[in-house]
């Protein structure tokens, strides 16, 4: 039988290398990688992998942009790992898609534990599901793999960016946004955007999937919160 792949994420090489140690010692096979975007980049190359261990304080990419961005496509389990203690760092992590959260420093059986906890959850679902190709909301419908988008059966064009911010949130109809999370999730991290560009956005993509901006269907604004797509059940 092939050993379960598990990836783990860190830019302290040390604390790479030891978890792989006692994850190899418990018949686990561990990938390494020491950023995000390195992170990514192995997922994608290989699909065997089963967990992913992550921290969040990482150069390139840290680890909640890497987790929104993976959640987009897979829906491995994530376990997180972050020398802060503060619960609005785990409310965040969680939010965004994190199935365990573990505070450095931590005890080596503690995480093992954690990892057979979410393998063993994962196995029972029956592993990885594929992501749908098609996000519907109403009329509002989009192709992930054409990457196109059309209302009521016409096709809307939308820029690159316009694009993501809409796909992220038809993925998580009725979550509410804050202008960062979107920033975090949509744009490399090298790139500062405030909130008055993730509203010009935000107003741009309105202007092309809604009847009447001003009164949207869709596209919603949580006054002093952040922003949302509305089910359209009911």
């Amino acid at each position: 039988m092939d050993k379960i792949k598990i990836l783990v994420t860190d830019d302290d090489r040390e604390i790479v290398d030891s978890i792989s140690i006692f994850l190899e010692a418990d018949g686990y096979t561990a990938i390494k990688a020491y950023d995000g975007l390195e992170a990514l980049d192995k997922v994608i190359s290989d699909p065997g992998i089963s967990l992913i261990i992550l921290d969040i304080m990482m150069p390139s990419l840290d680890g909640i942009q890497t987790l929104m961005k993976l959640r987009q496509e897979k829906n491995i389990p994530v376990i997180l790992l972050s020398a802060k203690s503060e619960d609005a760092d785990k409310i965040l992590g969680l939010y965004a898609g994190a199935d365990d959260y573990v505070t450095k420093p931590f005890s080596p059986p503690e995480l093992m534990a954690r990892v057979k906890s979410q393998i063993r959850r994962y196995t029972m679902l029956g592993g990885a599901t594929t992501p749908p190709t098609k996000l519907c909301v109403g009329g509002l419908e989009l192709d992930t793999e054409s990457k196109t988008v059309t209302v009521d059966g016409a096709e809307v064009r939308l820029t690159r960016i316009e694009y993501r911010i809409l796909e992220l949130m038809c993925r998580n109809v009725g979550k509410v946004f804050s202008a960062e999370e979107i920033y975090r999730a949509v744009w490399d991290n090298d790139i500062v955007v405030g909130d008055n560009t993730i509203a010009v956005h935000i107003r741009h993509i309105r202007e092309k999937i809604e009847i009447n901006p001003k009164d949207p269907k869709y596209l919603k604004v949580v006054w002093g919160i952040g922003y949302k797509i509305c089910s359209q059940k009911g």
